[in-house]
């Protein structure tokens, strides 16, 4: 008897992400990565994204989904609602990416093979791993402020990871299950960090995978004052909240 694929579910939260979106379904569909499936979780966005995303899913054959959002309440809860819908339908592994095209599909199969070859927990798409990189036409300022994020999330909370505020990885749906997502706080950015967080608190196993990071390609990068503030708290929440 030949046993059956694992389901792996590619979760992407869109927000005006109408130029994109069709370029990374149609990079997706040509992964070889067997029964991989796409959730596209749009935040009611204006620009006819939420549409594009239902004929993408009526033209797929059951390979896309689109799950409706009524507000834009930020990153961290349209991923916490994907993943849940995922985990509901069955998923084996879910993929979190962002829609911009700055994460590489094509390193997704090896995310993969990496999670289920051990006990990992969940894999990370690294920029700062041996064979990762950051966009060229990332100016210096940028990138110096992405190392001290790492260097001050993991010397408040002792990650142990390179890439800490990584948005691009690869989950066990038995992880999402453990580190119990209906009790996530953090949203925008942090979440990444308080993800990673859960899952070294277990006593879980986070690997990373080199990528190269691209600057978006279209529309405008949805990070804020507010977001980097609230970034710059999360972690101090976290070390001092027992509960986390």
């Amino acid at each position: 008897m030949v046993e059956a694929s694992p389901k792996v579910v590619v979760v992407v939260p869109t927000y005006n992400e109408r130029e994109n979106l069709p370029v990374l379904a149609g990079l997706l569909a040509d992964l070889a990565v067997p029964n991989l499936h796409l959730l596209v979780v749009d935040d009611n966005s204006p620009d006819g994204t939420g549409e594009l995303a239902d004929k993408l899913a009526a033209d797929s054959g059951g390979t896309v989904g689109v799950l409706h959002r009524t507000e834009k309440d930020g990153l961290g809860r349209a991923y916490l609602a994907g993943m849940a819908r995922a985990l509901d339908e069955g998923a084996d592994v879910v993929v979190q990416m962002d829609a911009d095209l700055s994460h590489p599909a094509s390193v997704i199969p090896e995310m993969v093979r990496v999670l289920l070859a051990d006990d990992t927990a969940v894999v990370l798409g690294s920029r700062y791993v041996p064979g990762g990189s950051t966009a060229e036409e990332w100016p210096w300022h940028r990138k110096a402020l992405s190392a001290w994020a790492n260097f001050y999330v993991n010397a408040i909370l002792g990650l142990g990871v390179r890439d800490a505020t990584a948005g691009f990885k690869a989950w066990r749906a038995s992880t999402l299950r453990a580190i119990d997502l209906p009790t996530v706080q953090s949203n925008g950015y942090s979440f990444q960090v308080e993800m990673n967080y859960r899952v070294i608190q277990r006593g879980l196993t986070i690997r990373e995978v080199p990528i190269r990071f691209e600057e978006r390609i279209e529309g405008a990068s949805k990070m804020s004052i507010g977001v980097q503030v609230e970034s710059a708290l999360a972690p101090w929440k976290l070390r001092f909240n027992r509960e986390g």
